[in-house]
């Protein structure tokens, strides 16, 4: 059952789904379960491999597990699995079991109606095998015969791991000739090559070449006949329906309440994709202070708009088209988050930052260097760094890549100043490389670094505090005009604290544990969680008891107080 699903549904669609699962019934890649309060995770590892194997057998991009369904009749009889421990933990536990680390889709909860009343039901979607890779689970692979679970036949495995990663855009349009093509794209490919060359004898040799003879020469003609790249790029709209699943491109604008309040489809020829699109895009004026030494605001548009056509275009690039998912371009008051089909190839952001990385393969080889050739895209990945350079150099938020989806490629650009701290701290150190900004970048936006990263950062003297609660040094607070900031987060020294307690009890006789911690709650840093403020506390007192400074009054703890020691009381 293939339902290809975009952003986060709602639930009538995903009571839709449902729906739709349970009357199309396909046994091999839907599998249903009563599962009542609880279930075997090494089973649900058992048919995450079963289904994403089928899954890929079957050509499908991905099968799903449903839990409160009773397999037998298919009724709705809801489960309980999970519903107080949460279901995002589940995700990480079962990549630790499966080849190359991969998981769930998504996991959706619905509440469909059922005799009456809701009840609900849990969608585990489950991702194909990846190409040439059949997918284990504890070094295991399972496949389905009928609804029967069980090992993988060897003929399978032979049959996945014999799948050749073929590229897309090379392969040939069935039906397609230079007349479904689009002159003005073709008319326009014919300039930017010229211009991406930038020499006199290409130019007059292009001039003299045929349109049959130029695509030829760009390798998007094959034996007179159009491969997808060529369809892609230069294609009229019109014939569109040639390509198995039609390329298509969305704009979306979102209110104040991240409610849709316009849209447009887009579809080929892609060489023009970004100027069509971009003429959607409020690029409003946006003005900030980068640092505390001028008097007038620095003047920028929100968004620069090379960097948002390189972003575009790569999506253009690496999307995989055999999904028949969109490209979207979701326009936000304050940002705009890029999506397409397909997974991250180099599976991290980190290693690209590198000025040494260079790309293990492309997924759409031959549109890539097409693209380059067409000056739609940078050659060697510089692309990337330097869309975060130019973030970089206006002291903006870097992009955000979200790679939680298997089946998708988000990007997030920042159409405004998150935090002053930050635009402030590049400015001061302009010589900082991508590598730091990323870092400092993750700092002011909350995201975890490790220890190591920390310990550099600390060493730049950047940030203080302790794991995780980490923020600007006194050194960058001060320049910037934050030290109430940094008053606030600064802990005092420990014998501040215990000094407290003593003069309290020493004027009041006695104080019950809420008494203390209504004493030193605010005094403690504010970047303390309320938990870490209890801890430290706790830590105090019982220091202060070691010390014979302090008791307790009682050995029953729920009702005593603590009190001073008699030699404290008599000046001892």
């Amino acid at each position: 059952m293939e339902l290809l699903l975009e952003g986060k549904p709602n639930d009538s669609e995903l009571c839709s789904i449902l729906n739709k699962l349970i009357l199309s019934w396909e046994s091999e890649v839907v599998e249903f379960k009563e599962a009542g309060k609880d279930y075997d995770k090494n089973k649900i590892g058992q048919y995450f491999s079963a289904i994403s194997n089928e899954a890929n057998l079957k050509g499908l991009q991905h099968g799903w597990l449903v839990f409160g369904v009773r397999n037998k009749d298919r009724m709705i009889v809801g489960s309980d699995y999970r519903n107080s421990k949460g279901l995002d933990v589940l995700k990480q536990e079962i990549s630790v079991g499966t080849t190359g680390g991969i998981s769930f889709i998504e996991i959706y909860e619905v509440y469909p109606l059922a005799d009456g009343e809701k009840k609900r039901v849990i969608l585990f979607q489950i991702p194909a095998a990846t190409t040439a890779t059949p997918t284990g689970w504890n070094d295991h692979f399972y496949g389905r015969n009928g609804e029967s679970l069980g090992a993988l036949s060897v003929d399978e495995i032979d049959r996945i791991r014999g799948q050749e990663k073929k590229d897309w855009s090379k392969q040939i349009v069935l039906g397609a000739t230079i007349k479904h093509l689009d002159k003005n794209a073709i008319e326009l490919a014919r300039e930017n090559y010229k211009k991406k060359m930038n020499k006199q004898y290409i130019s007059e040799e292009v001039d003299q070449m045929s349109d049959e003879q130029f695509l030829k020469k760009l390798k998007l003609m094959i034996d007179g006949r159009l491969t997808n790249a060529a369809m892609l790029l230069l294609g009229n709209e019109d014939y569109d329906y040639l390509f198995q699943s039609v390329p298509e491109a969305s704009w979306r604008t979102y209110d104040s309440k991240n409610d849709v309040n316009d849209y447009e489809i887009f579809k080929i020829p892609y060489i023009t994709l970004s100027e069509r699109l971009f003429g959607k895009i409020r690029n409003l004026t946006y003005r900030y202070m980068p640092n505390q030494l001028t008097l007038f605001p620095t003047e920028t548009k929100q968004y620069d708009m090379w960097l948002l056509r390189e972003l575009l275009n790569n999506c253009i690039a690496h999307s995989e088209y055999t999904y028949g998912g969109r490209i979207y371009l979701n326009e936000f008051e304050d940002r705009i988050i890029l999506t397409n089909p397909g997974s991250f190839l180099p599976g991290r952001i980190e290693p690209i930052l590198n000025p040494g990385y260079n790309p293990p393969f492309y997924r759409n080889q031959l549109l890539a260097e097409t693209m380059v050739k067409l000056n739609m895209i940078d050659s060697q990945s510089t692309g990337i760094r330097r869309v975060f350079r130019i973030q970089k150099e206006r002291y903006f938020p870097l992009p955000d890549y979200d790679f939680s989806n298997r089946q998708q490629v988000k990007v997030c650009i920042y159409g405004r100043i998150l935090d002053e701290n930050y635009s402030q701290i590049l400015f001061k150190n302009p010589d900082f490389d991508l590598e730091t900004v990323f870092l400092i970048d993750c700092v002011q936006k909350g995201i975890k670094i490790d220890k190591d990263a920390v310990k550099y950062l600390r060493k730049l003297k950047i940030i203080e505090g302790k794991i995780p609660n980490v923020f600007l040094s006194a050194t960058i607070s001060e320049t910037i005009g934050e030290k109430d900031r940094y008053v606030k987060n600064k802990a005092f020294d420990d014998q501040y604290y215990k000094d407290l307690i003593v003069k309290y009890l020493a004027q009041y006789g006695s104080a019950r544990r809420k008494d203390i911690q209504t004493l030193l709650w605010d005094k403690l840093p504010s970047i303390m969680a309320d938990k870490q403020k209890e801890d430290k506390i706790r830590n105090l007192l019982t220091s202060l008891r070691k010390q014979g400074i302090i008791r307790t009054d009682s050995s029953n703890q729920q009702k005593s107080s603590w009190i001073l020691t008699d030699k404290i009381k008599q000046g001892k």
